[in-house]
Parts: structure tokens; C-alpha cells; sequence
């Protein structure tokens, strides 16, 4: 049996730097080369050991267990259909998948006629506090969950110089909060709760002038049950945090038994119905990576079910349900009207 599987990662921006370093400390893998079609990025990024290449053919070339795409949408379709074609045992996918529902609906069907997991990146249900929150509901901490809410108040939406020292083509994304930012919480309400929602209500707004898409507004999910789950965002405003990028936001849970919260630092706490104070169930030491090194769980995640044949989570087919719900959402902004999903 394998015990190390051979990683080759396609992309070298800013968000692919987070998967290149998980991939160095990562037991049971190797990075073996880094992809870019600006090959001095590719340079920049590689640590002494790791190949420097200057795009997917030759990245593919040296036979990777594991394709890691991150790249933009557009060059999704092309990336995963050749790790098909290569017969790579896995390929990781940066979020949003695809640059459309149907060119995903496709990459999806392609990768289970042949075979090979598909796996989306989209990392924050593995953050620490998120599988915490997951076991006390599941626990029954809180009894019946009715009500989820998460405040995103990244504060870095603010000006003319918004967004351009990390992430500057958020300015002209003509869809950025939900289609960047929000699917993260679409991702995790499901998580939280195991289930998929059954309506959509949004309403959508753009504050700083200077951007292209939407910075604010709210989106509603109903569940089975008559549970809600609000994602309440606004990247002009702040929370209460040494760092605002570490959970980027603040969330309240609430249920028949009692309430779980998330604050800026990552802690949780709960407080039984009827109670005053709350006690705190989860501190996150010092960790490194990106929020919670949530990138590192998902990667780990993935070498795990390769190695081990442990169960994947966020499956590309699977993932479709979020790709559908996110353009409800927009449907449902545009039109005013709350959207029933199928």
C-alpha cells in the first residue's frame, strides 16, 4: 500500500500559497511541484525541493496522486478534465467550483464516470470551532436547534482601497459576497445541521461604491422543521478580535436546551435554557495557517480517506447542492421572491 502520496498543486496566488504550505507539513504526502503560468510565482512559492513548473502539462507529467487546483473558475473545467485523462488518483478543487452550475454539473458526472474523487475545497466546516459547534448539536447540547445565525464583519470593505492589499479583484467581481464569502456559511449551516434547506430568502445590497458586486446584505435558509439559519454580512464592518480574519465573524446558535456562541477568537461557549452565565467548552491553542489551519485539516482530510478509506466529505456532487443554493440566493435578491429548492 502507498504511504505517501505524490502532491502537485496548480496555482500560486494568494489563496494557493495557504494549500502550499499545508502540503509541507502534511504526513502521509509530499509536495512534489508547483504549477503557474507565471513561473515566477511558481519560484517564489516552491520550498527547496518542490518543483517550479510552468502549468498543468508539465505538472501532470510527474504523475501526482493528488492534482490541487487552485486556480480561478475559469480554468477549472480544463484542469480537471486533464487529472481525469491522467488517471490521478484525487483532485482537490478550489471553491466556487466551476465557472457555471452546468460546467460543474458536468465535472461532477465526468469524475464519478471515472472513477476519480473530486473533492471542493472549501475548508471552513474543518475549522476547529465549526466541528466543535457540530459535536454539541449533535450531542444534543442545546435540544433541538431552531435558530443559526453568523455575523461576517471582515472589515476590510471600506474606501478606495478596498480589499487591494490581499485580494484586489474583489473590487470587480461583479458577484462577491454570497459567490466568494457567503458559500462558506452555506457550506457549514449544512454541516451544522446535516441537512440541506428547503427555501431561499435574500436580500442583497452593494455599499462602498467602488466595488462591482454586492458587500452586504442577508440571506435566510429554511430547514426542516421551521429552523433558520441567517447569514448576516457586511464587509465594512468589524468584530471584536486581535484578528478579524480568524473566524471573520461572530456566530449564535440557539436551541430549545440553550445557546452555543463563536467569537472572534475562536472560543465557544454555552449556556443551558434558563441560565445566566455560560461556560466555556473550546479554546483553540496557537495554530498555524489560515483560520483555524482549516486548510490543512481539509488536505489531511482527503490523504486520510486515500490512505485509510475514512469517508470524504464535500464531494463534488454533493457540493452542487451549495453552487444551486448560492444562485438562488441571487435569483432571490433580484426578484424580492423567497425561492423553493428542489
Amino acid at each position: 500500500m502507498t504511504t505517501e502520496l505524490v502532491i502537485g498543486v496548480l496555482g500560486a496566488g494568494y489563496f494557493a500559497r495557504f494549500h502550499h504550505e499545508a502540503w509541507s507539513r502534511m504526513p502521509g504526502a509530499r509536495l512534489a511541484a508547483i504549477a503557474d503560468r507565471d513561473l515566477d510565482k511558481a519560484r517564489e512559492a516552491a520550498p527547496a525541493g518542490v518543483h517550479a513548473l510552468p502549468g498543468l502539462t508539465e505538472v501532470l507529467a510527474m504523475g501526482p496522486d493528488i492534482l490541487d487546483v487552485a486556480v480561478p473558475p475559469p480554468a477549472h473545467a480544463e484542469a480537471i478534465r486533464a487529472g481525469l485523462a491522467a488517471g490521478v488518483r484525487a483532485i482537490i478543487c478550489q471553491k466556487p467550483f466551476g465557472a457555471s452550475i452546468a460546467e460543474a454539473e458536468d465535472l461532477a458526472a465526468e469524475a464519478a464516470a471515472a472513477g476519480i474523487p473530486l473533492i471542493i475545497h472549501e475548508n471552513f466546516r474543518f475549522q476547529p470551532w465549526y466541528r466543535v459547534l457540530r459535536r454539541e448539536i449533535a450531542a444534543g447540547t442545546i435540544g433541538t436547534p431552531m435558530n443559526l445565525t453568523f455575523r461576517l464583519r471582515t472589515g476590510d470593505g471600506q474606501g478606495p482601497e478596498a480589499y487591494l492589499s490581499r485580494q484586489p479583484y474583489f473590487q470587480t467581481m461583479p458577484r462577491l459576497l454570497i459567490h466568494e464569502t457567503g458559500v462558506h456559511w452555506i457550506d457549514t449551516f449544512r454541516y451544522l445541521l446535516g441537512a440541506d434547506p428547503s427555501h431561499v430568502y435574500a436580500d442583497l445590497r452593494r455599499l462602498n461604491p467602488v466595488i462591482a458586486g454586492e458587500d452586504a446584505g442577508h440571506l435566510i435558509l429554511t430547514f426542516e422543521g421551521g429552523v433558520r439559519a441567517l447569514f448576516d454580512g457586511n464587509r465594512l464592518l468589524d468584530h471584536a478580535a486581535e484578528n478579524t480574519r480568524t473566524t471573520l465573524g461572530e456566530a449564535l446558535i440557539e436551541g430549545s436546551g440553550g445557546t452555543l456562541t463563536l467569537d472572534g477568537a475562536g472560543v465557544v461557549r454555552a449556556r443551558a435554557f434558563g441560565e445566566r452565565e455560560s461556560r466555556v467548552i473550546f479554546t483553540p491553542g496557537p495554530l498555524p495557517g489560515f483560520a483555524g489551519d482549516c486548510v490543512h485539516a481539509l488536505q489531511a482530510h482527503v490523504v486520510s480517506a486515500l490512505l485509510t478509506g475514512t469517508p470524504l466529505e464535500n464531494g463534488a456532487a454533493e457540493y452542487l447542492t451549495v453552487r444551486r443554493i448560492e444562485a438562488a440566493a441571487y435569483r432571490s435578491s433580484e426578484t424580492g421572491a423567497r425561492i423553493a429548492l428542489d
